[in-house]
């Protein structure tokens, strides 16, 4: 079977709402692995021109997967960060947690493979 590269990237604003209550980017940033395949991330780049540190939350099925904190005006970057399959139909979504009252924007790079 051919692997098939995908990418969840772009700069995205988001409305922080206290670093408990994670919220959704704007736009959303969600990917739905197809029915007949299953995926594996390569690696994530995050980009945090903020003053204050957030964190990006990986979702699957809407529950928490894996927690990427970055510092305040600072960027990272995560090799092989999740190393178990994605399964067929799993939905990802990335959200974003930040200080009550943060506006402001992030950057994000996240490469996988569909297999």
């Amino acid at each position: 079977m051919v692997e098939t590269p995908r990418f969840m990237q772009g700069i995205y604003r988001f409305g922080g709402e206290g670093l408990e209550k994670p919220v959704r980017l704007e736009p959303p940033v969600s990917y739905r692995v197809p029915a007949d395949r299953r995926a594996q991330f390569i690696y994530g780049r995050i980009g945090n021109p903020n003053p204050e540190l957030v964190y990006l939350l990986l979702t699957r099925n809407e529950k928490p997967m894996r927690y990427f904190p970055c510092g305040a005006i600072a960027a990272m970057n995560i090799p092989l960060f999740v190393i178990e399959d994605i399964w067929p139909d799993s939905e990802l979504e990335i959200l974003i947690g930040a200080p009550a009252g943060l506006k402001g924007l992030v950057m994000i790079d996240f490469g996988f493979i569909e297999i």
